[in-house]
């Protein structure tokens, strides 16, 4: 029935704050950006290495996350990579701050969070 994610949809609270994360920081590739003008909201269309993509919206005093990470709803979004430490580091270069690599006691994977611009968890988990 289900095959794969498409996407995951995010709701900032500066558009151009989370582009420039999602894009020069994350390295995702622009698929298409537009502005809605009835809503006031941009959508940005990303995309990943392996087809899935990320949706940026913006929307006019979209309130904030009610808790973290434990709220009800998306926990967070896990990217996979190669090398957790590598990615880690080049993270950290450009000024995000990285938790320490943990290894997932049930997969023996390795894995490391950190958050986008909202305080939005991210994950990068290691193939």
């Amino acid at each position: 029935m289900l095959k794969a994610l498409h996407h995951a949809a995010i709701i900032c609270s500066d558009y151009q704050r989370s582009k420039l994360f999602y894009t020069d920081i994350l390295g995702l590739e622009v698929l298409a950006e537009n502005y809605r003008a009835a809503r006031n909201s941009w959508k940005l269309d990303l995309l990943l290495p392996n087809g899935g993509q990320v949706e940026l919206f913006s929307f006019p005093e979209a309130p904030a996350r009610p808790s973290y990470p434990e709220a009800q709803g998306l926990r967070h979004l896990a990217f996979v990579v190669d090398s957790v430490d590598d990615v880690k580091a080049q993270l950290e270069v450009r000024g995000v701050a990285v938790e320490p690599v943990r290894v997932d006691e049930y997969t023996g994977k390795r894995f490391t969070f950190f958050s986008d611009p909202d305080g939005l968890p991210l994950e990068l988990y290691e193939q």
